[in-house]
C-alpha cells in the first residue's frame, strides 16, 4: 500500500485529503504545517508527498527543499497545492518540485496525479537547479 504524506495547515481541507486518499487505497499520514511534515517523514518515510504552498513554518517549496537535502528522503516525490502561483514559475523547478496542482481541481484530477507519482516511485533529482524528471504537468 502507497503511504501519502500530506501536510496542510487548513484543518478541513486536511482532513478531506485524508479521506479522499484513504478512500482511495492510501495510506495516509498528515502533518499541520511543513516543520510537522518533515518530522513525521523523517519517522515515517512516505511513498509521496502532497503539500499545501502557503504554510507556516515551512511552506511547501521549503519543504520540498528540507526534503531533497535529506539522505534518507531526497528521491521522495513531492507535490505542491496551490491556488496563488503563475504556472511555470521557476521556484518550482529550481526546488526540484515533481509536480505543482493548480487548485481548484477535481478530486479524480487529484488522485490521479498523486498515483502517477506513486507508479514513478522514488527517483533521483541531480541537483538544486535541475527539476524532477518525473513532473507532472503544471
Amino acid at each position: 500500500m502507497t503511504t501519502l504524506l500530506i501536510a496542510e495547515d487548513t484543518d478541513d481541507l486536511r482532513l478531506v485529503l485524508q479521506r479522499l486518499f484513504t478512500r482511495a487505497g492510501f495510506t495516509v499520514l498528515a502533518a499541520e504545517d511543513g516543520r510537522a511534515a518533515l518530522e513525521l517523514a523523517r519517522r515515517q518515510p512516505p511513498d509521496v508527498v502532497l503539500t499545501d504552498l502557503d504554510m507556516p513554518h515551512l511552506d511547501g517549496l521549503e519543504l520540498c527543499q528540507a526534503i531533497r537535502r535529506d539522505p534518507e528522503l531526497c528521491d521522495t516525490p513531492v507535490a505542491i497545492l496551490s491556488g496563488g502561483i503563475q504556472p511555470g514559475d521557476p521556484r518550482f523547478t529550481e526546488g526540484q518540485v515533481c509536480g505543482v496542482l493548480l487548485k481548484p481541481f477535481s478530486n479524480t484530477e487529484l488522485v490521479e496525479a498523486v498515483l502517477h507519482l506513486a507508479e514513478t516511485g522514488h527517483h533521483r533529482h541531480h541537483n538544486e537547479s535541475s527539476s524532477c524528471p518525473y513532473r507532472l504537468a503544471s
